[in-house]
């Protein structure tokens, strides 16, 4: 395996969620990643989350689709984010759509960490080609 890692910035677009009742509620967001780093690249992300405000618990499910360059390759690759916050817990999982890479990319697997240092993304990109 071997591990890309840099910084990412993105831009949030809110898309109408539902009210559930109970404080429980669901949201449904765009993010437009730019990536640095190791992996050159952009990224589009539907997410979908819910949860109850009041309780600091909830849970999201993503799509990403990345393109762009890792390792003298191009192409794109898909990733699928599941994650929940528990009472200020929380724990992420991203992994590499298997079978979504694309050119450079084909055959790509593996996993991405993401933390949030003093405002700024980091990833790191556990992978195989």
């Amino acid at each position: 395996m071997s591990i890309a890692t840099g910084t990412f910035v993105l831009q949030m677009k809110m898309e109408p969620g539902l009210d559930l009742g109970d404080g429980a509620q669901t949201g449904s967001f765009r993010f437009d990643k730019q990536f640095s780093g190791a992996l050159e690249a952009t990224s589009v992300v539907q997410m979908i989350s819910a949860g109850n405000p009041a309780s600091g618990s909830a849970a999201y499910v993503a799509i990403e689709r990345i393109a762009g360059t890792l390792d003298g390759r191009s192409g794109s690759f898909m990733t699928c984010h599941r994650g929940i916050m528990d009472g200020g817990a929380v724990s992420l999982e991203v992994d590499i759509v298997p079978g979504s890479g694309s050119e450079g990319f084909e055959g790509i697997r593996g996993k991405m960490t993401i933390r949030i240092d003093a405002g700024v993304h980091h990833y790191e990109l556990d992978y195989s080609l």
